[in-house]
């Protein structure tokens, strides 16, 4: 099942195991089940503390792999093959039920190990994904950590049964004890705010009554990240507040433009990003959504449980999200059929029909990828020509069941009440309209500025950029911004990062000016 390569590295991981761990193999007789077998007998093979059992009449979901302490009832299950995105999950579970401890701060395991609640998750998820692992993840250690906690990572292409009656055509999908949790990326922060009442009170009270910042960064992705290190490497004093780090980078499936680097994913990236902001002196707190920002004595910014943060100096750096097509069916879908990454829903839709909104290189790399799995893809493009590299262009017209329309405004989502069933939209040239029958929606059409609670604050563009000089000041004196969120030209990260140290530098020298 393991090639020698990854055996060895796992080797050397499962070094790491402190006590006795078993894993329990639910077959059924198929294929993906001998398969699921053949990995956990790899596992075992690597490290004497590891034990298997095999049940061969299992009453509940099959092929599945419990790993749990030795003696102890499994709450980490595995439905499916734990290959792809999903192999680091399966690699920590086998550590964290050996012992090995987590690197999450004291308190978010104190919380976890606090709640007293019976809670069963089933995560839903495709292992192509790279914003499943991230759940999965969070809610393992959640189940290691507490013993009213159990859950279970379920590959929605082997139990297409369960994705249909369930009509699940996003991942990660989360359900807790039966009804529909959440959907999308989730940190153990964020499941824990969610599950815990009360919570959002305390944590209001505590980000209080912090002592003022010299620099208050508000957000988390590349140009956030490099503004804290370059202001923390003054030695001043430096808080991020992010509602996600990592922002849009933690969706990027893959990345081969950042210099020196010749290649890496997305959450690859973030976690080398945190682990730098960490390295120093930066107080860095996730999952706070900014809401205000203030100019009084200091600049303050309220954040959406209440809590309010005080700094001599503020850089902004909330970034962007993927723009929506604003017709009518769409927000009424999401989730059911209009999704926003290929990577991750992409294989729900298998041999079924797909449209990609959008034609520039996020579209057509996203219809050249979707063709591989899906029975056809059809791309629409608003203007006369596609805004894609010429060699992507030329890849997805060599494929037999990818359809390139141009200038085709989409209209309208159109859906049984369950799922997406179709699209409309108009030909610009000709003013027709035309129904395309499709299962999913794909909307690649770029993105949209984080700004809307700034508006009555800064000076943005009537595209809702915040307009900054080339140090990143903003018209608020103090407050400096960086990144996609920005009248910077070109929305990459590189430059983003760049952006971000420039930000830092304006606001260190707004700092020994005043």
């Amino acid at each position: 099942m393991l090639d020698s390569n990854i055996k060895q590295q796992l080797d050397t991981y499962l070094k790491n195991i402190i006590n006795p761990i078993e894993i329990t193999v639910s077959t059924n007789g198929t294929a993906k089940a001998e398969e699921l077998l053949d990995l956990a007998r790899d596992i075992t093979s690597l490290n004497e503390k590891i034990s298997l059992s095999v049940d061969e009449t299992p009453t509940g979901r099959a092929p599945l792999m419990a790993i749990g302490p030795k003696g102890e009832k499994a709450r980490v299950q595995f439905a499916g093959i734990p290959m792809g995105h999903e192999f680091t999950s399966l690699v920590l579970a086998l550590l964290q039920a050996g012992g090995h401890p987590a690197k999450e701060s004291a308190e978010t395991i104190e919380q976890a190990k606090s709640l007293s609640n019976k809670l069963n998750f089933e995560i839903y998820i495709s292992l192509t994904c790279q914003n499943c692992p991230e759940v999965v993840q969070a809610l393992n250690l959640f189940a290691v950590l507490n013993p009213n906690v159990t859950t279970t990572m379920i590959d929605g292409a082997l139990f297409q049964d369960e994705v249909n009656e369930r009509n699940i055509m996003a991942v990660p999908s989360v359900y807790l004890n039966g009804e529909l949790f959440g959907q999308g990326r989730m940190s153990l922060d964020e499941i824990l705010n969610k599950v815990d009442t009360g919570a959002s009170d305390k944590q209001a009270a505590a980000l209080s009554e912090k002592a003022p910042y010299d620099v208050l960064v508000v957000g988390g992705g590349p140009a956030g990240a490099s503004a804290a290190i370059y202001s923390a490497r003054k030695g001043i004093r430096t808080g991020v507040v992010a509602d996600r780090f990592g922002g849009q980078v933690a969706d990027t499936m893959a990345i081969e433009n950042f210099i020196s680097v010749k290649e890496t994913e997305g959450p690859k990236l973030v976690a080398n990003l945190e682990q730098h902001v960490l390295d120093y002196d930066v107080d860095l707190m996730k999952t706070q959504k900014a809401v205000r920002i203030e100019k009084n004595e200091l600049i303050e910014v309220e954040l959406e449980n209440g809590a309010v943060l005080k700094s001599k100096s503020v850089i902004l750096a909330t970034g962007a999200r993927w723009r929506e097509m604003n017709v009518p069916g769409e927000n009424e879908y999401k989730g059911k059929g209009v999704a926003y990454c290929p990577h991750c829903d992409g294989p729900l839709f298998k041999g079924k029909k797909t449209a990609v909104i959008g034609g520039g290189n996020s579209g057509i790399e996203a219809a050249i990828d979707l063709a591989g799995i899906v029975e056809h893809v059809t791309v629409l493009e608003f203007g006369d020509q596609l805004r894609a590299d010429d060699v992507l262009v030329k890849k997805a017209e060599s494929l037999s069941n990818v359809t390139i329309i141009k200038e085709a405004m989409t209209t309208e989502v159109i859906g049984d009440g369950q799922r997406v069933i179709g699209l409309k939209y108009t030909d610009r040239k000709s003013g027709e309209s035309h129904l395309v029958d499709v299962a999913g929606i794909f909307v690649q059409i770029g993105l949209v500025p984080n700004s809307e609670f700034l508006k009555d604050s800064l000076e943005l563009t009537d595209r809702g950029e915040i307009v900054i000089d080339n140090r990143g000041q903003t018209s608020m004196p103090g407050v400096f911004a960086a990144g996609d969120v920005t009248t910077q030209a070109y929305k990459q990260i590189i430059i983003s990062m760049g952006a971000g140290a420039t930000a830092a530098l304006g606001a260190f020298d707004h700092l020994i000016r005043s």
